[in-house]
């Protein structure tokens, strides 16, 4: 049984989140604030944590920097009555693997956690498969370490959130194949967000800051205008 942190200041979201996710099988477990969301979450194993962006003692944005430093992966969908692309940019380039907004269906909820878990946890997904390789892959000047998810250009680390090291890893495993951004919504990400391509632009431009020496004229990660994306380093 999957275990699930739902974390809301507002009764009747977990009352609502708890009841739906228990119907559908999911173990739950609440909280109220930020501090004690974290507590938890550095303490106990959790599948997919939904946390809220805005929280009494510490914001959902700090936890999620929190968990991140502390180098805790489990997925993080952000829920937030807030749309602005600043917030959305903001809560991604932190470490969260997607966010929902208020109001929301419990079976769309539902439907995202599956998404981000299967990234994680399905025994047949690619990043599991991952996980259980023992090798690197070199892809230009990169060195991507597929055990233990880190990258690295010769002795410097690359500091990647897990969604960045999965793009990165879907990139470098198809070199030279140019992918639409609703096919690496579907490869990356495992679910259809319709409408929802902005997310991939916001983590291209991530992760270009990070692996291109010079992100305005990248050399590796290259848009290709009116398709998408397509990834030049050769394994």
């Amino acid at each position: 049984m999957s275990r699930v942190l739902v974390v809301d200041d507002e009764p009747a979201i977990v009352t609502l989140l708890q009841y739906n996710l228990e119907q559908a099988d999911y173990q739950v477990v609440t909280a109220i604030d930020g501090e004690q969301a974290l507590n938890l979450a550095l303490h106990e194993k959790f599948d997919v944590i939904l946390l809220d962006l805005m929280l009494p003692k510490m914001d959902g944005v700090e936890v999620t920097k929190r968990l991140r430093q502390e180098k805790i992966s489990t997925p993080i969908i952000m829920i937030t009555a807030k749309t602005s692309e600043f917030d959305t940019v903001f809560g991604l380039e932190l470490g969260a693997d997607d966010y929902i907004t208020k109001p929301f269906s419990p079976r769309e909820v539902i439907a995202r956690m599956k998404a981000v878990m299967r990234r994680y946890h399905d025994d047949d997904g690619p990043t599991s498969m991952a996980a259980k390789m023992d090798h690197r892959l070199q892809v230009a000047d990169l060195t991507i370490d597929q055990d233990k998810f880190q990258v690295k250009r010769g002795d410097q680390s690359i500091d990647l959130t897990p969604k960045e090291f999965e793009l990165l890893l879907f990139f470098a495993k198809r070199p030279g194949k140019v992918w639409s951004r609703e096919q690496l919504l579907e490869g990356v990400w495992g679910f259809d967000y319709s409408g929802q391509t902005r997310m991939v632009d916001i983590h291209v431009s991530h992760l270009r800051e990070k692996i291109e020496l010079d992100p305005k004229h990248p050399v590796l990660l290259k848009t290709v205008r009116g398709f998408g994306y397509t990834f030049e380093g050769q394994p």
